[in-house]
C-alpha cells in the first residue's frame, strides 16, 4: 500500500511517454510511493503549435497536484523530462536526472515543426537505440514511440536558465550516451553541488534496459537516505567518482 506521505512524479523525455517509467514505477510503488506518471500532452492546436512553456506547465501542475497529496515530494526526469524537472521542480523535496538534458543546451540544426519519430521508427532502429533492452521492451518502445514538437526541442537544446534551488540532486549519466554527452551530465551535477552516479548503456537504458529495476531501486534508495550530500552506492561495478 502506498505511503500518503510521499510521492514522486515522474516525467518522461522527448518523443516518449509515462509508459517508459513502468519498472520504476513498479520498483517504487513496492517501496510504498505513490506514483504519478503522466504523458506530456500537446497544445490544444497540436504538436507544431506545443511550446516549451506548455509542457513546464504541465509538470508544475503535476508538482502541485502531488503535493496536494503528499506531504513529500520527489521529482524525477530523463532527458527533456529531466530538463523540465530542473525548470519546474524548484520546490521539490529531492530530484533525480536521467541523462538529462543539459541547461547550457546541446548544438543541433533546426528542427521541422513535428520531427516524425513515430513515423519514422523502426522496430530494428529501436533495438539498435536500446541494445539493453530486450525483446519485449524494445517492441513496446517501437509501438508507442511518438512524435515530438520542434520548437520545444529547438528551445531546449538553445539553453535556459534555472531557477534557484536548494531541492537535493542527483544526476544519473550513462556512459554510452550519444544523445547527451556523459560529459555534459558530470559537468551540470557539479554544477548543482549533486550527486553524481555513473551508469553503463545508451541514453534510454536506465528506464527500458534489463537494468531499468535495479537502476530504479538505487534512485529509490537516494531517496530514502537523508539526502543532500554528493554520496550513492554502488551499481553494477560503477562507483560514483569525486
Amino acid at each position: 500500500m502506498s505511503d500518503p506521505r510521499r510521492a514522486v512524479v515522474f516525467v518522461h523525455g522527448a518523443g516518449g511517454g509515462g509508459w517508459e517509467w513502468d519498472a520504476w514505477a513498479r520498483v517504487f510503488a513496492a517501496e510504498g510511493w505513490r506514483v504519478f506518471a503522466p504523458d506530456l500532452q500537446p497544445a490544444a492546436d497540436g504538436l507544431a503549435a506545443t511550446r516549451l512553456a506548455d509542457y513546464r506547465a504541465q509538470v508544475a501542475d503535476g508538482l502541485a497536484r502531488a503535493r496536494r497529496e503528499a506531504d513529500r515530494v520527489a521529482l524525477v526526469g530523463a532527458s527533456l523530462g529531466g530538463l523540465l524537472v530542473l525548470l519546474e521542480g524548484a520546490q521539490a523535496d529531492a530530484r533525480v536526472l536521467v541523462n538529462p538534458m543539459p541547461p547550457a543546451g546541446l548544438p543541433a540544426d533546426p528542427s521541422p515543426a513535428v520531427i516524425p519519430w513515430r513515423r519514422r521508427a523502426s522496430l530494428a532502429g529501436t533495438r539498435r537505440a536500446i541494445p539493453e533492452a530486450d525483446d519485449a521492451a524494445a517492441l513496446l518502445a517501437f509501438q508507442r514511440w511518438r512524435d515530438e514538437s520542434g520548437a520545444v526541442m529547438d528551445a531546449a537544446r538553445a539553453g535556459v536558465a534555472l531557477p534557484a534551488s536548494r531541492a537535493p540532486t542527483l544526476v544519473m549519466a550513462s556512459r554510452d550516451d550519444t544523445d547527451v554527452p556523459f560529459e555534459a551530465s558530470a559537468a551540470l551535477a557539479g554544477s548543482l553541488g549533486a550527486a553524481f552516479l555513473p551508469l553503463a548503456g545508451s541514453h534510454v537504458a536506465p528506464l527500458l534496459g534489463r537494468d531499468a529495476p535495479a537502476v530504479a531501486a538505487l534512485a529509490a534508495q537516494w531517496l530514502e537516505t537523508p539526502v543532500g550530500g554528493t554520496s550513492v552506492p554502488m551499481l553494477l561495478g560503477e562507483r560514483h567518482r569525486d
